[in-house]
């Protein structure tokens, strides 16, 4: 059985408070994305000789990462603790770039358990389903359905949000990764909460011309102030024609979303962003 993880960007994203338990409360806009990894499980025979009821195997262009702590293996794990499921081989091809603020191990971990769910006739349902996610990580209860959303607490409060357009559908879009890795906790370390003048769930439903001056990153200055070239392509997207460009999560992903009637290709960003990870896409 395979499924395909997608990414997210934020559309918007405001630390509102520093929590007693350390963690900050955020408000923010989940919005899915075409950039998808590929999940697959097949059951592992008896006799098959693994040390890890959960054999996890990573492949593709952004695969670097620990395989035995994957937070796929662990959304096995956390599953099998309370549910009785059969040992499974798992490949995990990555697509989605690392560090870049669009959710890929967290949409790994949430689509491992939906694919948990129906293979094994597990029956949880989405809330259930959610409340394992949410053990994971502040935002992988979001790709449990993978529907854009309106987000608090810490990310995992979630409700509908109604966005300009149809959703945007039909919009392109550019997404650029850089090579630059940010530091989530350090991103977090330079931010102070407040309230944003204006709540992104009131603004997406505004038109996308409109979000420019009133649709806000938190973290951008401090990632910015210390990495330049990240700003830079944020200004390369407005000068290409964007409508509206903002870095995803604490970064170091930049997407611009453009008209659909625009001129822009994947070779085009390719030339105009050489060095950095380019996609082109509709929404």
């Amino acid at each position: 059985m395979i499924d395909f993880p997608c990414a997210k960007i934020n559309l918007g994203l405001n630390i509102v408070e520093r929590r007693a338990d350390g963690y900050h409360n955020l408000q923010t806009v989940f919005f899915p994305i075409p950039i998808c990894d590929a999940l697959e499980i097949k059951l592992m025979d008896p006799k098959f000789p693994s040390v890890s009821n959960c054999d996890l195997k990573v492949t593709g262009e952004n695969a670097n990462c620990d395989e035995a702590d994957n937070l796929v293996v662990k959304a096995y794990n956390l599953i099998a603790s309370e549910r009785a499921i059969p040992r499974v081989h798992a490949h995990l091809y990555k697509h989605i770039p690392m560090q870049a603020g669009m959710g890929g191990g967290s949409s790994d971990a949430a689509y491992m358990i939906r694919l948990l769910d129906e293979r094994f006739n597990l029956d949880m349902g989405n809330a259930v389903m959610e409340a394992y996610a949410a053990r994971l990580g502040a935002d992988c209860p979001f790709f449990i359905t993978a529907e854009p959303a309106y987000a608090e607490g810490i990310g995992e409060i979630l409700s509908p949000v109604k966005i300009y357009g149809d959703n945007i559908k039909g919009y392109k879009m550019v997404v650029v990764k850089p090579t630059v890795a940010v530091s989530t906790k350090e991103a977090f370390s330079r931010i102070k909460p407040h309230s944003p003048q204006y709540c992104c769930r009131d603004v997406v439903a505004r038109p996308v011309e409109e979000w420019k001056t009133m649709l806000t990153n938190d973290f951008e200055e401090s990632v910015f102030g210390l990495y330049p070239e990240v700003g830079a392509i944020k200004e390369r997207l407005y000068e290409e024609g964007a409508l509206y460009a903002q870095m995803s999560g604490s970064g170091s992903s930049v997407f611009g979303i453009f008209s659909p009637n625009a001129k822009i290709s994947k070779e085009d960003a390719e030339k105009i962003f050489e060095g950095s990870r380019t996609y082109v896409m509709t929404v």
